[in-house]
């Protein structure tokens, strides 16, 4: 009863605001900012009236979601495993951080989207530059962490583990990873929420297929709901992403959580 009285709490402000929107633009009848209604309407004919061997999903759900979400993840993770590589080199190896610093920042400051020309120069229209577009945009916040994370190691740990005679590998997989994990996942969970912004970027211009794409379409027939609908699903999408990315985290880091209740 406490968890279900909690729940309307706290979700209590969500039908509400569906309300009042409904209200409000039924009043001003703005044909840019349809109902609610119209909007789940049109989000339940474009992707969900499929049957029920597809999970409900319809055919131009399949076609759409499949290439967006392919590109998503293979950024997300390719991203991830450079940002992971480069940061615990940044962490470890001084004089080589002191280098590379200044470069790093400067790339950094640059926006993803306005490298999209360069990107079509160097590797072609197609799923190669919605790629580059993904992973130089969402590289960064796990880069950064993980080495915050490896410099912020308890230098304690790692003279106990020299003591002991662990190889410079031992140490690294038994010691300096295992301490900059939590940062590492704060990284990567800030950097799948960006993934899922820069994949739609990227399928805005020179793609054929995916939500960017079917989103850009929609805008130009001038169907507003069916917009409306591109943005719900991004932000169901968003909420999913980070549901699953939060249980995953929750497994793999539960040693760090028991440790901490134990402080």
């Amino acid at each position: 009863m406490r968890r279900a009285t909690s729940g309307v709490l706290r979700f209590w402000i969500v039908p509400v605001t569906l309300v009042v929107w409904e209200l409000l633009t039924r009043a001003t009848e703005s044909p840019y900012f349809p109902p609610p209604s119209r909007i789940a309407t049109q989000f339940y004919d474009m992707w969900l009236s499929g049957p029920a061997s597809q999970l409900l999903l319809t055919d131009g759900a399949l076609d759409t979601f499949g290439p967006s979400l392919g590109r998503l993840l293979a950024g997300w993770v390719i991203a991830g495993v450079l940002g992971v590589a480069l940061g615990v080199a940044l962490g470890r190896i001084r004089g080589l951080a002191e280098y590379a610093d200044p470069v790093l920042q400067f790339l950094r400051a640059l926006p993803p989207p306005l490298l999209v020309p360069i990107f079509f120069v160097l590797f072609k229209i197609g799923t190669p530059t919605q790629l580059a577009v993904i992973v130089f945009g969402v590289i960064w916040p796990v880069l950064v962490n993980t080495t915050d994370g490896v410099r912020s190691v308890d230098k304690g740990f790692l003279e106990t583990a020299r003591v002991f005679q662990f190889s410079r590998y031992d140490i690294l997989r038994r010691v300096i990873l295992p301490s900059a994990m939590p940062k590492i996942f704060a990284g990567l969970r800030l950097s799948l929420s960006l993934a899922l912004i820069l994949m739609v970027v990227s399928e805005l211009v020179g793609s054929n297929s995916g939500i960017g794409y079917s989103l850009l379409y929609a805008q130009q027939s001038y169907d507003y709901a069916g917009v409306w609908a591109h943005i719900v699903l991004l932000g169901v999408l968003g909420l999913l992403f980070n549901a699953l990315f939060l249980v995953a985290e929750g497994r793999v880091l539960s040693w760090h959580a028991n440790a901490r209740r134990n402080v």
